[in-house]
């Protein structure tokens, strides 16, 4: 081997343990969104069944999880998506999930941070001080710096960042909801357990934007190569982060119904239901720790999306399927750094090109997109667990139920999300990610065609 690239500088061996994975996966669910502003589609959908929608949707994320942790345990490596579906359905569909992947976490990054100028708006508001807002734009750029500093420079300094900010958060809005069901006086709310009034037309169609709240739970597999026995902690950290961000938010969306007395109606009208249901308890003060507390949950999830696309490009350079500069790693921080700087770029172009959206309209427009990314990479998952276990030799029944307990519901929520047909201009949004898609399949063709041995090289292991 050229000493060019023996000596080629590795990403940081054993920096990160479990619950720095843990802390990766959970900053990139920002399960505080959810009832800051996810919550609203779900509640305008399911009613009083949005905690079951919710519930269903945990089932079916942890069957996704389940045939992760499979593949996982069996390649630990950066490139994780297009590792585990290249080596199993075929390269080309490697790629193209990989093309896939990055595309998802790219919009991620867009779409929290532009929902950050939304939060910072309201916080001002609720201190008064809204007249110091700042420039919407000038707030984006500051967002996105905080958040590519951290990155650039220690993927633990980041990882741990990231999941003390979304603790903090998570723990500011336990409180306030305890404080509103102290005032109900019981944790019993008939309604929501009268399983005989429940509207299931509603609560199936909730599924599709349920699932899009966990989004993000399966990227601590992308720093699985910086990470301590890979082989176990990254299954960990999938599992269990999809396990706690369900249970938090069926447990968040049962209190905040009960707390507004059933009134789910007025939490899907509004863009802050948090806020609705606080102000009915007569908390409206609690507006802006709920505020800051998103504020703080859109950055963690801003630093883990970064982490997770620029782990995934320097992967795919590496093996050569993406520009060669990607693949370098900075000789101090030991991080991914022109990856890093490229995922940092394309969000801020992407974020100051959709703003003018308006940072609602535009985190759901992008955000969207984003979901479409990862429910095809899930499917596909799901697809290739069993495959990879049976030329393994280790397929069981039991690969085989969790694989096709996660492609049945994979394939209800994916169509979910494109019928009923959805009103202009979201209805764009199918065209637009097929439109991208199609993009990935005829590079992928092309390089498949052009350089055949680069195919044959995801069988082996080029990060080092």
């Amino acid at each position: 081997m050229p000493a060019s690239v023996a000596e080629r500088p590795q990403l940081r061996a054993n920096a990160l343990g479990l619950v720095d994975c843990i802390g990766q996966s959970v900053a990139n669910i920002a399960p505080t969104l959810t009832p800051a502003l996810n919550i609203a589609v779900v509640a305008g959908l399911a009613g009083s069944g949005s905690w079951l929608g919710f519930l269903i949707a945990t089932v079916a994320i942890l069957f996704v999880a389940l045939n992760i942790a499979t593949l996982s345990r069996r390649y630990t490596l950066s490139g994780s998506y297009f590792i585990y579906i290249g080596r199993t359905v075929g390269p080309v569909a490697g790629l193209i999930s990989g093309w896939v992947m990055v595309g998802a976490y790219l919009a991620t990054t867009v779409a929290i941070s532009v929902a950050e100028v939304l939060f910072l708006e309201n916080f001002l508001a609720s201190l008064g001080l809204k007249a110091f807002m700042p420039n919407d734009y000038l707030a984006v750029v500051a967002f996105i710096a905080v958040a590519a500093i951290a990155a650039y420079r220690d993927v633990r300094l980041s990882a741990r960042f990231g999941l003390v900010l979304e603790i903090a958060s998570v723990l500011i809005l336990v409180a306030i909801t305890g404080i509103v069901v102290f005032q109900k006086g019981t944790v019993i709310d008939s309604r929501q357990l009268d399983f005989t009034s429940l509207g299931y037309g509603g609560i199936m169609s909730s599924l599709t934007f349920a699932v899009f709240c966990f989004v993000g739970f399966e990227s601590s597999a992308t720093l699985a190569r910086e990470t301590r026995n890979p082989g176990r902690n990254v299954p960990l950290a999938v599992t269990l982060s999809a396990m706690l961000a369900g249970l938090f938010f069926v447990a968040i969306t049962y209190f905040m119904v009960l707390g507004i007395g059933d009134d789910t109606r007025a939490l899907g009208e509004s863009s802050a239901p948090f806020i609705v249901m606080t102000e009915r308890a007569g908390l409206s003060a609690a507006g802006t720790a709920m505020y800051f507390g998103a504020l703080i949950s859109g950055l963690a999830c801003l630093l883990a999306s970064i982490n997770a696309a620029s782990r995934l490009m320097f992967s795919m350079a590496r093996y050569g399927y993406l520009a060669a500069p990607l693949e370098r790693i900075h000789s101090r921080y030991r991080t991914p750094s022109v990856a890093v700087l490229l995922t940092v770029t394309v969000t801020l172009v992407g974020s100051l090109a959709t703003l003018p959206l308006g940072p609602l309209e535009a985190f759901g427009f992008v955000g969207t997109l984003a979901t479409f990314g990862f429910l095809v990479v899930y499917f596909l998952i799901c697809l290739a667990a069993p495959l990879d276990q049976f030329r393994a030799g280790t397929l069981t029944p039991w690969h085989l139920l969790v694989s096709g307990g996660g492609t049945l519901l994979m394939t209800f929520v994916i169509f979910g999300s494109v019928y009923p047909v959805p009103s202009w201009p979201q209805n764009l949004l199918p065209y637009i990610f097929l439109a991208y898609l199609v993009a990935g399949a005829v590079w992928s063709l092309r390089l498949a065609k052009r350089s055949p041995q680069l195919l044959s090289a995801i069988s082996s292991d080029k990060e080092d």
